[in-house]
């Protein structure tokens, strides 16, 4: 009778990886069926560097909008990891059970939070006072990207602490014993043994970011042009497709399509990059 049990449970979990991997074909095969043959028409190249987005005469560049993802998440990223990665050391190594049941829960609850909210958040908050701060209209690269950080915070902070926990209790005993303080174990053993974890838990944030589209495009102005500071108005590629498949048609809904492409092939490239992080602690 067991081993009927363990063979049903086997063969679920087959089926169960067999439907994942037939949802993504499916998923996949229908962006490219539907965006290539407009890449192919125009360019490839047309959409990748092309600088003018005017889909009703036949324009359909995407620098601007490729240009505004990388930049929102790049500052993201600088705002949002040092954060992160401090938060974590600091529950792994620094903070009292106490203290670490209480912020650890709060921070988890980040994650359960709509978008949508954070949006308003930005919107309500944070744009008023770029703009009061800074002058101009306040939607901004630096809007978004602090809304962002916000957003990657749980991902990071709670991957990053399972990676610091993971190293092996003799590194920190053997530092304490040979005369290092805390503070000199946390740096020059504990962070670097765990450096695998925290790195993937920072390519992992970076494909949170660049694929959010509700609170960036409530915040950034969504202005299909290159910025030239952090305090000019942007659109990502998520909001490209969010703002205008309502009413598009034709070639528009195709180079729409191109973009899930495009930002299809960029999540994939981010996800190969968590492959290449080498697994073992320390390593």
């Amino acid at each position: 009778m067991r081993k009927i049990h363990e063979t049903i449970i086997e063969k679920l979990l087959l089926f169960s990886a067999v439907v994942a991997v037939l949802v993504v074909a499916l998923i996949t095969y229908f962006i490219f069926a539907d965006g290539f043959p407009v890449m192919q028409k125009y360019g490839i190249a047309h959409f990748i560097t092309g600088s003018d987005w005017h889909p009703l005469d036949k324009q359909f560049g995407l620098l601007p909008m490729i240009a505004g993802s990388f930049l929102v998440t790049l500052g993201a990223l600088i705002i949002g990891v040092p954060l992160s990665v401090g938060c974590a050391i600091f529950l792994a190594e620094i903070a009292p059970k106490q203290v670490t049941r209480i912020i650890r829960p709060a921070i988890e609850l980040l994650a359960g939070i709509p978008s949508v909210v954070y949006g308003f958040y930005g919107l309500v908050i944070l744009v008023p006072l770029i703009r009061e701060l800074f002058g101009g209209r306040g939607f901004s690269i630096l809007g978004g990207s602090v809304v962002l950080a916000i957003m990657i915070l749980p991902t990071v902070v709670n991957i990053s602490e399972d990676a610091i926990r993971a190293v092996p209790k003799e590194y920190k005993e053997g530092s304490l014993a040979l005369g290092a303080t805390h503070w000199q174990t946390i740096k020059k053993v504990i962070v670097p043994s765990a450096r695998s974890g925290i790195l993937t838990a920072i390519v992992l944030g970076m494909g949170r970011a660049i694929g959010e589209t509700m609170a960036v495009i409530m915040v950034v102005g969504n202005v299909a042009t290159l910025p030239e500071s952090i305090l000019d108005p942007i659109r990502t590629l998520t909001g490209n497709i969010a703002i205008e498949m309502g009413y598009a048609a034709g070639e528009h809904a195709q180079a729409l399509f191109a973009t899930g492409i495009v930002l299809f092939v960029i999540i994939m490239i981010l996800n190969f990059m968590v492959t290449l992080v080498p697994k073992r602690i320390g390593e």
